[in-house]
C-alpha cells in the first residue's frame, strides 16, 4: 500500500505541475492563433494549416515511437540493469535515424508531388506553400531524432521539464505571430522560417538534460540486432495502429482542402487549435498516469493496474469534459469575442470535434496497458482495419454532396465502436473483465455527460445569447459539471484523496 502512496503523490505532484503549465499556456495559444489569423489572413492560415498537416500526417510516426521507446526504458528501469538500458537507448537512436531519413526522402517526393497535383492552393501561394512544407519537414525531422530523449524524460516521469519548456515554446510562438504581423514582405513565408528556431532550441535542451542526467541516454555507435528487432517490431505495429488515425485526421483534412478548399481548412486549424489546447488539459493528467499503468503491469500488479486504467479514463474525461460543456454552450460568442473575422463552419467543426475528443480519451489509459503487455500484433491489426473507416467514408459522403460537418459525424460513430472492440481484446491481452469495465467507465461516462449537458440546455433554452451570459454562464456551467464528475464519476477512495488535496493546499494558502 505504501508504494501505492508514493506513487499515488507522483502522479498528483506531477498532474499539477503539467496543469500549473496549462493555465498559462491555454491564455497564451489563445491569444496566439488570434494574432496568427490575423495577421496572415484566412486564405494564409488555411495553407498553413493544411501544408503543415501535411507533415503532421507523419508526425504520428514520433508519437507512435515514443510510446514504445518510453515502454522500453520503463521495463528496463524496472530491471535496473543499466547497460543494458544504454543498449535500449542506443537502439531506439538508430531506429529514429533510419526513419527520419526515410520520412524526409518520402515528403521530399510523394509529399512535393501531392502539393502541387492534388492540393486546392491558389497558384500565387504556391511558392510560400513550399516554403512551408520545407521548414515543417526540418522541424519534424529534429523532433524524431530527439523522440529517444523525450521518451526517457517521461519514463523517468520529469514533467516539470516538459512544464517549463512547454511555456517557453508557447511564449516563444506568441512573440513570433507578433514579429509577422508587422512584417512588410510574405508573412507566410516568415512564419515557416522562424518557427524553426523555438524546435530547435527546445529539442536540442531536451538532449542536452538527458545525458546530463540520465546515465541511458549516452550514445555511442553501436548495432544490437535482438534488441533493435524486438523494438522495431514493437514500434512497427505500433506505427502501424496509427496510421488509421492519420488518415482520420490529417488525410480527413486534405479531403476537405479537396472538396472544400483552403477556407475550410483554416477553420478547421481553429477547430484543431481549440481540440489541442482541451486536449492537452485532460492528457496531462495522462502523461502523469501512463508510467505508472506500465510499472504495476511489469511488477504483475494487476488489480492496482487496473484501477490505474479506470481512473486514467474517469478522470480524463471528466478533466476534458469540465471545459467542453461551456465551450460547447458559448463557442459562438467565444468565436466572436477571440477572432476577428470567423471562418464559416468554425463554431460548427469545433462543437463535434469536441464530442470526438471526449470518446478518444475512454481508450487512452487502456491502450496504455495493452502497450506495456507488449501483446499488440493481433490488437493493432483488428484495430487499425475497425478504424480505417472514417477515411473511405468521409470521401464517400463529400463525393455525395453531404457537408463537411458528416466526417465529424461518422469519426464519432466509427471511435465509441473502437472503445466497445478496444476492451473486448483486453479480455485476452490484459484478461480485462469487460463488464465491469463497460460499468466503471463506458456506462459511467455516458451518465456524467447526460447529467452535465441538463444545465447547459436548460441556460441555453432560457437565456438568450449574448456577453453577458457567456460571463455569467460559462462559470457556473464549469462549476456544476465540476461538481457533477466529482459526486458521480469519483469512488469513496477517490474522493477521500482529492478531499485531503483540497485540504492541504486550502492549509498552505492560509497566512
Amino acid at each position: 500500500m505504501s508504494d501505492h502512496s508514493e506513487a499515488n503523490k507522483r502522479i498528483a505532484k506531477n498532474t499539477m505541475l503539467l496543469y500549473g503549465r496549462m493555465g498559462l499556456m491555454m491564455i497564451i495559444s489563445f491569444f496566439t492563433a488570434r494574432i496568427t489569423l490575423e495577421a496572415l489572413g484566412v486564405v494564409n492560415y488555411g495553407i498553413n494549416n493544411i501544408v503543415g498537416g501535411l507533415v503532421s500526417m507523419f508526425a504520428v510516426i514520433s508519437n507512435s515511437l515514443s510510446s514504445s521507446v518510453s515502454r522500453f526504458i520503463t521495463f528496463g528501469l524496472g530491471e535496473g540493469d543499466k547497460v543494458k538500458l544504454n543498449r535500449i537507448f542506443i537502439t531506439a537512436v538508430n531506429i529514429h535515424i533510419i526513419l527520419a531519413i526515410i520520412v524526409v526522402i518520402a515528403i521530399e517526393t510523394i509529399g512535393v508531388w501531392f502539393l502541387v497535383n492534388k492540393m486546392v492552393i491558389p497558384p500565387d501561394r504556391l511558392t510560400a506553400a513550399h516554403w512551408v512544407l520545407q521548414c515543417s519537414t526540418i522541424s519534424f525531422a529534429i523532433s524524431l531524432l530527439s523522440t529517444p530523449y523525450n521518451a526517457a524524460i517521461i519514463a523517468h516521469e520529469k514533467m516539470s521539464i516538459y512544464a517549463y519548456f512547454s511555456i517557453f515554446d508557447a511564449i516563444a510562438r506568441l512573440a513570433i505571430v507578433f514579429s509577422i504581423k508587422y512584417y512588410g514582405g510574405d508573412k507566410l513565408i516568415l512564419l515557416a522560417i522562424i518557427s524553426l528556431f523555438p524546435t530547435i532550441i527546445k529539442q536540442f535542451y531536451y538532449q542536452y538534460y538527458c545525458r546530463n542526467n540520465f546515465s541511458e541516454c549516452h550514445y555511442t555507435p553501436l548495432w544490437d540486432k535482438k534488441i533493435f528487432n524486438e523494438m522495431f517490431s514493437f514500434a512497427g505495429w505500433n506505427f502501424f495502429g496509427n496510421t488509421a488515425y492519420i488518415f482520420n485526421t490529417q488525410g480527413v483534412n486534405m479531403l476537405i482542402n479537396m472538396f472544400f478548399g483552403v477556407t475550410l481548412n483554416a477553420a478547421r486549424g481553429i477547430c484543431f487549435q481549440i481540440e489541442s489546447i482541451v486536449n492537452q488539459f485532460a492528457g496531462n493528467f495522462s502523461v502523469a498516469i501512463n508510467p505508472q499503468i506500465t510499472k504495476s503491469y511489469a511488477a504483475k500488479d494487476y488489480n492496482y493496474t487496473y484501477t490505474l486504467i479506470k481512473r486514467g479514463a474517469i478522470y480524463s474525461y471528466c478533466l476534458m469534459l469540465i471545459l467542453v460543456a461551456p465551450i460547447v454552450m458559448e463557442i459562438d460568442s467565444i468565436l466572436k469575442i477571440w477572432l476577428i473575422n470567423v471562418p464559416e463552419h468554425t463554431a460548427n467543426f469545433t462543437r463535434l470535434g469536441l464530442f470526438n475528443n471526449l470518446v478518444m480519451t475512454l481508450g487512452g489509459s487502456l491502450y496504455t496497458a495493452i502497450i506495456a503487455s507488449g501483446k499488440i500484433k493481433k490488437y493493432q491489426i483488428i484495430i487499425t482495419i475497425a478504424g480505417a473507416w472514417v477515411f473511405p467514408l468521409t470521401y464517400i459522403a463529400f463525393w455525395m454532396g453531404m457537408p463537411a460537418e458528416s466526417t465529424f459525424i461518422i469519426y464519432f460513430a466509427v471511435y465509441f465502436m473502437l472503445v466497445i472492440l478496444r476492451a473486448y481484446l483486453a479480455i485476452e491481452i490484459i484478461n480485462l473483465n469487460i463488464w465491469r469495465y463497460l460499468k466503471d467507465v463506458v456506462l459511467k461516462t455516458i451518465y456524467i455527460t447526460i447529467v452535465a449537458f441538463v444545465p447547459v440546455f436548460a441556460i441555453t433554452y432560457f437565456f438568450k445569447e449574448n456577453i453577458l451570459r457567456t460571463i455569467i454562464a460559462g462559470p457556473i456551467i464549469v462549476i456544476s459539471t465540476a461538481i457533477i464528475s466529482y459526486s458521480i464519476g469519483l469512488d469513496k477512495e477517490e474522493k477521500d484523496f482529492v478531499n485531503r488535496k483540497i485540504k492541504a493546499l486550502l492549509k498552505k494558502s492560509q497566512i
